[in-house]
Parts: structure tokens; sequence; C-alpha cells
């Protein structure tokens, strides 16, 4: 892990009345740009050529002569042959120069890779850049370790496909899409190796891809991810938030679901299985009789993170949940930083978060307010690491 004095070293070279709020042009940036222009914050993204348009073109921020945002969100494009060119030592320097403050999404990591992002990036990063190595599934400490330890609710583990004896849900990544998923599920041993052996023929998973795999019981219930925010400033107030709540589109699974059951029964047969790419997200809400126990596994996952990651969670964080037919809650995945879903807070927030706030309050404009507060309060090196 670099060390720390580097990293506050850097910052105190920073001019933060002229901060900027930088992010990878992937993933969260569009809410975590619109967040940062709402709070009076000039934005920069860092993109890879050929992946620039949307943020160089359609969303560029354009400015009237008082400095007044006219519309967009993008004020200045960093554009790099591969994004994992931000770690050279010219675009880091370039970031620090320009007051950047760095806010992590999953792009980040997974394009630059954990043991670079933890060991190599002097930029500072708004959030815990050690947590996010929780991200990384089969680590030893992943976030199932710390799931455990927190004495939070997830799905059984399935050790061997020999065990397999009711719907389990096979975790790999995708052979072809590195960044996305190859899941499948099956209720049985015989059902898995069949299901399996299409998959590697048709190319979607590696023929080694048990090295890899979490297998685990499959919670049927509707999926809630739980856009949550931990402010280490807050001292009136909780320091806990909740948001928003999004939850997924996954092709080609949401289009298979919505076939009869005898046409996907057909499908199956000739071995054509759903994939489980995420391609969009939609807005929920909870009945408020479940919100005390989201509110309970975001605490349990709070103080185990500062307890094992010491210092803990800084700013958003997102829990995704089952809810099973008994109304209780499983967790499945978690995000240690903004999550996926949160551009469908972007410009008009969330119930929970504009309940909260009084005011549209998405999970990038919470970001932002929160590092507008440590810098007037002269505590970025509480928000930072």
């Amino acid at each position: 892990m670099i060390d720390r004095g580097t990293v506050l070293a850097n910052l105190k070279r920073y001019d933060l009345k002229k901060a900027k709020i930088g992010v990878v042009a992937s993933h969260s940036a569009l809410d975590t740009c619109d967040g940062a222009v709402s709070e009076g914050f000039r934005t920069v993204a860092i993109s890879q050529k050929g992946r620039e348009r949307t943020f160089a073109n359609y969303f560029r921020a354009q400015r009237n002569a008082n400095g007044d945002l006219i519309r967009g969100v993008v004020d200045e494009m960093i554009l790099l042959d591969k994004f994992d060119h931000i770690l050279e030592e010219k675009n880091q320097q370039k970031l620090i120069d320009n007051n950047v403050l760095f806010i992590p999404n999953r792009s980040f990591v997974s394009y630059c890779g954990i043991d670079a992002v933890e060991d190599k990036f002097k930029v500072p990063i708004v959030g815990s850049r050690n947590l996010l190595r929780s991200e990384e599934r089969g680590d030893v400490k992943d976030y199932y370790w710390l799931l455990e330890k927190a004495n939070l609710p997830f799905p059984k583990k399935v050790n061997r496909p020999e065990d397999i004896n009711k719907l389990t849900i096979i975790k790999v990544h995708h052979k072809v899409k590195k960044l996305e998923r190859g899941f499948f599920t099956a209720q049985s041993y015989d059902q898995f190796v069949e299901k399996s052996t299409n998959l590697i023929a048709q190319g979607v998973i590696e023929p080694d891809f048990l090295a890899h795999a979490r297998m685990e019981e499959y919670i049927i219930g509707p999926v809630f991810n739980l856009d949550f925010f931990y402010s280490p400033l807050e001292e009136k107030g909780e320091k806990i938030e909740l948001l928003g709540i999004d939850w997924r589109f996954e092709s080609s699974l949401d289009g298979y679901a919505r076939l009869p059951a005898k046409q996907q029964v057909e499908l199956e047969m000739d071995g054509i299985l759903p994939e489980y790419t995420v391609c969009g997200h939609n807005s929920a809400t909870l009945r408020e009789s479940l919100l005390d126990g989201a509110f309970e596994l975001a605490e349990k996952y709070v103080k185990a993170a500062e307890k094992y990651y010491s210092p803990g969670i800084i700013g958003p964080f997102c829990l995704q949940t089952c809810v099973d037919k008994d109304l209780k809650f499983h967790i499945y995945d978690v995000a240690p930083r903004i999550g996926g879903g949160t551009n469908v807070h972007m410009a008009v927030g969330h119930p929970y978060g504009n309940a909260l706030w009084r005011k549209e309050m998405s999970t990038g404009r919470r970001l932002a307010m929160e590092v507008r507060k440590a810098i007037e309060q002269e505590r970025v090196d509480e928000i930072i690491t």
C-alpha cells in the first residue's frame, strides 16, 4: 500500500479553492460529474481513445462568461491510449497539478488492477483505497470474509459441484467480456455438468472456470441494491445515510424471462442459456417495515469495515441484496465505493436522499457535498486515502 504520507504530501500542494473532481469516464462517471457541478466544482473525466464521445461530446460542459454552467457536466477530458495509462507518472502529475480529487469507481480498479491502485496511484482518492481490495472475489479477505466477520446474512456457499442439491448460482467471469459475468444456475450435479459444458462450447466461460468460481445458494426474490453513504465528517445527524435503491436490467436474462415457460425450456434443451450482463438500472423503494433491517445491515458493515479495513468506509457504498419469501435480506455482493446503478439518481436525486436533504440528492451530489464540507472545515485529509 502506498505510504499515506506520500498522498498527504501531494494533497498539501493543492490549491483547494480550485479543487476539481476527477473520475474514470465509465461506470458511474456521469452521476459523479453531475453531482460535482451541482455543488460548484469543475470536473475532469479520464477516458480511453474510442470510449470518449459520450463524455467529450454529448455531455461536455458549456459555461457562460461568468463560468456559470449552461449545459453538460464534463468540463475537461484527459484522453489516453488505454485507461490504465492513468498510472503513468506524467498523467498522475497532470491530475495533481490540476488539483484533482479522484473518485474511484469499479472501472478504475478493473482497468488498472487493484495492486497498482494500492501501490502506484499517488493522487488523493476520496474514499477508502484499501477497502477496494475486498471486492476482489476470491481474495483471502474479500467481501464474503468481511460479511462473515460482521455476522451479516449472505447466500450459503456450495463447496463442490458434487454438493449441489438445490438451486445454485455459479459465479464466474465471462470468457470474452472480461469485465462481465458468465453466471449460470444448476440444481444438481448433472445439470451443472451439462450447462457448464454447453457454456464452454459457446465460448462464454473458460474450461478451467471452476478454479475461480463462487458457488452459492440461489435466493429466490427481488433484488435491491442499497446505495448508502457514510460521512466521517457528520457531527449532528446520523453518519449512515440511505440515499437510494436500484435494481438491474441484465442481458440476456431479462429477455429470456419474458418468454413463455415452454419456450424457455426449449431454449435450454438447445443449450441456449441466459447470461447475466448488466446493461442498465432502474429505481426502487422498500416497504417501510424493511428499512430498519436495511439500516442494520449498513451499521454492521460499517463497523466491520472500520475494524478490519481501517479507516473503513468513507463516502458511498452499496450492499446488493435479495429479499426472500420471509422478507429477510441476503447480501450477494458489496461495492465499497460508488455503485454502478447510481446514474438513476442523476439530476433528480432519489426519494430517500431527497427526503433526507430536502433537495435533489444523488450519490454523486452527496459525494461532492462531502468534499465541499471537508474543504470548508479544512478536514480533507479525513476523507482521502
